[in-house]
């Protein structure tokens, strides 16, 4: 029979993650049907067809057998690892990245074959191999060429990890959702463990600080209470301080929950001379289905506390509930309680202030990041300084504030920027502003 060619796969030299070993090909078969062959031994045949609990019983009773032992050891790791996740739902989608996914093979130095997930790191590796290496990893080689810790490991490559016995633990950057050096569960769940078992003490300082942080990076007019709300499984602050310093809980979490929690964040620029644009999706407590229209002078966002305030003419302009215009306004007893709806509209803009040192290709880089996040680029200021900074104001449109949070992290990553954070002041109208 002719084979189909790209249809050979060997799972006896490389296995699979549950050690599932066989090897598979397809032929073409009588009346020119595709036909898939399975060939392996009965061992295998026991194992692939009542699991690995029973080919370990059938074993039992004779010598110890290493890979049986290593399935075991599999198992074990994932009553661990069970145990070690507080949430069912981030359990089973952990279980489906790190499992039920296409799998790369890659190698120690010393020849040994070690089986990822598509898209893993050297830091995923680096776990694989021992915990105590990846904690301790600085660095990574592949094919004898240093690499990045967030670069994607390819089929085949012979990966070497660096270590530095003076690493006192692993960086609290590898958790970032909006990073790239972590892509397996249980990898995440080592460098969790690892916080976790610090002191109570420093993880709630930690975690403190990031919340007030994400606070500023977003310019939400919250207190870290107002966050907790969203979180009703952590019945102090402090406690909730503490899951988010040894990474329970990442900033983009903490954003996301916003979202659902508090409506999914309406951004809008600020500009003195932009038109107001109609937003039919508001929910308008005590008024009807009025006519509603975001205020261009505060940037009201679908989660911030907002007030209507009744125009004539133009229905209810809704304004951030801190915009210090609304204090200036006449006839304050036209001023009325709105909430945001359920139906939120699919894009909203937002400015970013990013500040970075010049150089050439710096807007490009940016433009480039923000393409590759699929948002859509509304407006761009940059100011040029003397002291050789720049100033960049970018309007984008976003989904929401985790979206929003995520973008904030991609940016500061970007060389030479030293400073990035959503902008609430005056900026440029939508489309009168570009490149300078």
């Amino acid at each position: 029979w002719h084979p189909i060619p790209g249809e050979f796969d060997d799972y006896i030299a490389t296995p699979k993650e549950s050690m599932y070993q066989s090897l598979h090909t397809a032929i073409i078969g009588p009346e020119g049907r595709a036909i898939e062959i399975q060939i392996r031994t009965r061992e295998m045949h026991r194992s692939a067809e009542y699991g690995v609990a029973a080919h370990w019983r059938y074993k039992e009773g004779g010598r110890s057998d290493g890979r049986v032992e290593a399935k075991v050891a599999w198992l074990r790791q994932l009553m661990d690892w069970r145990d070690q996740v507080a949430d069912a739902e981030e359990f089973v989608e952990s279980l489906k990245s790190d499992v039920f996914q296409e799998m790369i093979y890659v190698f120690t130095p010393g020849g040994d074959i070690i089986e990822l997930p598509a898209r893993a790191t050297p830091v995923d590796f680096a776990y694989r191999i021992h915990t105590e290496v990846g904690h301790q990893c600085v660095g990574a080689k592949v094919n004898d060429q240093l690499i990045s810790l967030d670069s994607e490991l390819q089929n085949g490559q012979v990966v070497r990890i660096l270590t530095s016995n003076s690493r006192v633990g692993p960086s609290r950057d590898w958790l970032l959702a909006s990073s790239e050096y972590v892509t397996t569960a249980s990898a995440r769940e080592k460098i969790r463990r690892w916080f976790r078992n610090q002191e109570r003490d420093e993880n709630i300082a930690q975690g403190k600080e990031i919340v007030e942080r994400e606070i500023r990076r977003l310019s939400l007019e919250l207190k870290p209470e107002d966050i907790l709300k969203s979180f009703p499984q952590y019945p102090k602050l402090d406690d909730f301080y503490a899951a988010i310093g040894y990474g329970a809980v990442s900033p983009q979490q903490i954003a996301s929950r916003l979202d659902v929690n508090r409506g999914r964040d309406v951004l809008t620029t600020t500009s003195s001379v932009a038109a107001p644009r109609t937003e039919p999706r508001l929910s308008v407590l005590g008024a009807g289905d009025l006519l509603t229209n975001l205020a261009t002078c505060c940037s009201p966002v679908n989660g911030d506390p907002i007030i209507g305030y009744v125009t004539r003419g133009r229905g209810i302009t809704v304004h951030h509930d801190g915009c210090s215009n609304v204090a200036a306004l006449p006839d304050p007893e036209r001023l009325i309680p709105v909430s945001w709806g359920d139906r939120g509209v699919d894009t909203f803009p937002v400015t970013i202030r990013v500040r970075a040192w010049d150089r050439v290709g710096f807007l490009k880089d940016v433009s480039t990041l923000l393409a590759d996040e699929k948002v859509n680029i509304l407006s761009v200021l940059t100011t040029t300084h003397d002291d050789r900074t720049v100033t960049l104001l970018v309007t984008v449109e976003v989904q929401g504030i985790g979206q929003l949070s995520k973008i904030l992290r991609k940016l500061e990553s970007v060389r030479d920027v030293y400073e990035v954070r959503r902008d609430t002041g005056t900026l440029p109208a939508r489309g009168g502003a570009g490149p300078s």
